[in-house]
């Protein structure tokens, strides 16, 4: 009947999203947000361990990783965690839980990068300190659960706007982007 063709026609359209998505992302169509790859190589060079934790699909983040970092930026995370992985969706806390057992680390000393309500309540559920990013179509939820709220992590020329957070009061006046300091103080 009608279900069972909804049924086979789903996994063609997550297919096909998956394939205009790294065609997107090959041709430049894709960029990360501003801070995002600043702030991961201050990471990196403070000797953090960085980890992924999303319910795409493993192709999408390679994809994504491929052409919008060097190269080598796949072998900056320890773990990886993707649909391929963990198939509960956010917000099941699922896939941020299994980063933390494989990384073998509390919650407590960690802090997660999301944008978007299931994204929070994914990290609430596994009680993760929280720093919402948000765009367009998220920018008017209610994230007072998340640490900090932000437009997005900043550059140096392209300062971020603190939105909101229930530990907004931490950053300093004159902070123009995201960085390891103001991760680490953000901590509980």
């Amino acid at each position: 009947g009608a279900r069972e063709k909804l049924r086979a026609l789903v996994p063609e359209l997550h297919a096909d999203k998956t394939r205009i998505y790294e065609q997107m992302m090959e041709e430049g169509g894709i960029s990360l947000r501003p801070g995002v790859e600043r702030l991961l190589r201050e990471a990196r060079e403070a000797g953090i361990r960085l980890a992924i934790a999303t319910t795409t699909t493993r192709a999408n983040v390679i994809a994504l990783l491929a052409n919008t970092l060097p190269p080598e930026a796949e072998s900056w995370f320890e773990v990886i965690a993707t649909a391929d992985e963990v198939e509960d969706k956010k917000p099941s806390p699922r896939v941020y839980e299994y980063v933390l057992e494989s990384m073998g680390l509390p919650a407590e000393r960690c802090l997660a990068f999301e944008d978007s309500m299931n994204g929070i309540r994914a990290t609430q559920g596994a009680s993760l300190t929280t720093i919402i990013t948000v765009n367009d179509y998220t920018r008017d939820e209610d994230y007072s659960e998340a640490a900090l709220v932000l437009d997005h992590l900043g550059e140096p020329d392209r300062p971020f706007q603190v939105l909101g957070g229930a530990r907004k009061d931490l950053v300093p006046p004159g902070q123009s982007c995201m960085d390891v300091a103001l991760a680490r103080k953000l901590l509980p």
